[in-house]
């Protein structure tokens, strides 16, 4: 189905396609079928994914009202997938760090490994081990969130030693366990705001690199926004402990550093890393539709889902998710508003001729 015709279903409240496609709603955080009870979202608000699977991955929870998880999908593709993700769960839920592999899970599913690995990628927009890998980080988060010990919620969550954890620890939770599991307590982080270009410019970082960029007028407003995503971490203003890598950042925007190369200290879902990694291919001066990297991606009709990527970027600029637009050659959206995104493209436009 195209994006429009599951936008007119859903406000339609057509329950007979509830296998069809999954709702996401990005101001609840909350995913439902066709057919739910609940208030109607307005357009913008809303992604579509093809299973409850995918929904979860990209960050939403189940609706408690239509209980999502209970359907069954009507494309023997996404049945598949359904079935891979049921099988890596079951691995996790046994305690075993070494999810099953292509070979196992072609096996139990009757599909060829090959055929697998595409097939999966394509409905759920990463390959099982990376579903896997995501999994276990995000039963890690919730373990840690909800009090657990570390060393239990590490075990429990399907990590066999955590010395993996802590290997993983900076890149995917950017902080140790311990101190993610109190909100950031103990993180030390520094902040500066600075006039660029483009408005206020703020530079947040750990001491393993940069971890917030930001655009806009107010730098209070700025400032509320960091403290809202690490509540507990110390958080201080340094202009001079993080004056290189600022610089760096005004001097890019001014035009004078066309390629901008500083450490990060984010996290990230399995999906949110991939495409991240494919906006950090795309050349200055040119940009790339939602659509065509949901296609690299081998994401089919996934561009709803790199559009929530893009928005949830934490480091733009760093990351150019400027350079995503719509189909029709709209902006598409910015978090830091449309019209420095149209200035970023035009002046990466005029550099490269």
């Amino acid at each position: 189905m195209h994006t429009e015709d599951m936008w007119r279903a859903t406000e339609a409240r057509d329950a007979s396609l509830a296998g069809a496609f999954i709702i996401g709603v990005k101001t609840t955080g909350i995913y439902c079928r066709p057919g739910c009870p609940s208030r109607i979202p307005k357009r913008e608000n809303v992604d579509f994914y093809p299973s409850p699977e995918a929904a979860r991955l990209a960050g939403f929870r189940a609706c408690k009202r239509c209980d999502p998880d209970a359907t069954t999908p009507s494309d023997p593709h996404v049945q598949t997938a359904r079935r891979v993700c049921a099988l890596i769960e079951a691995a996790l839920d046994d305690g075993l760090e070494g999810t099953p592999g292509l070979s196992a899970l072609g096996a139990a599913t009757g599909v060829s490994p090959h055929h697998l690995q595409k097939s999966f990628k394509r409905v759920m927009g990463v390959s099982p081990q990376a579903y896997a890998d995501a999994l276990r980080l995000a039963r890690l988060k919730d373990r840690l969130k909800a009090g657990e010990d570390v060393t239990g919620a590490v075990y429990e969550a399907g990590y066999g030693a955590s010395s993996r954890v802590y290997e993983r620890a900076p890149g995917e939770l950017g902080m140790t366990p311990a101190t993610y599991a109190k909100g950031g307590a103990g993180a030390e982080m520094a902040f500066t705001v600075q006039p660029s270009a483009l408005g206020l410019l703020m530079v947040a970082a750990t001491g393993r690199g940069i971890s917030f960029i930001a655009l806009g007028d107010d730098g209070t407003a700025l400032e509320a926004e960091l403290r809202a995503e690490f509540p507990e971490a110390a958080i201080r203003r340094d202009d001079a402990v993080l004056g290189a890598w600022t610089d760096a950042v005004v001097a890019h925007l001014a035009g004078h550093m066309p390629h901008l190369d500083l450490p990060l200290d984010v996290r990230a879902t399995a999906f949110q890393r991939r495409v991240w990694e494919e906006l950090m291919r795309i050349p200055a001066g040119e940009t790339r539709t939602y659509s065509e990297i949901a296609e690299r991606l081998g994401l089919a009709r996934g561009q709803r889902a790199v559009g929530r990527a893009c928005a949830t970027n934490p480091v733009s600029i760093a990351i150019p998710c400027h350079r995503a637009i719509r189909v029709d050659g709209g902006l598409g959206g910015y978090r830091w508003g449309l019209q420095r995104k149209r200035k970023l493209l035009d002046d990466e436009k005029a550099r490269a001729a």
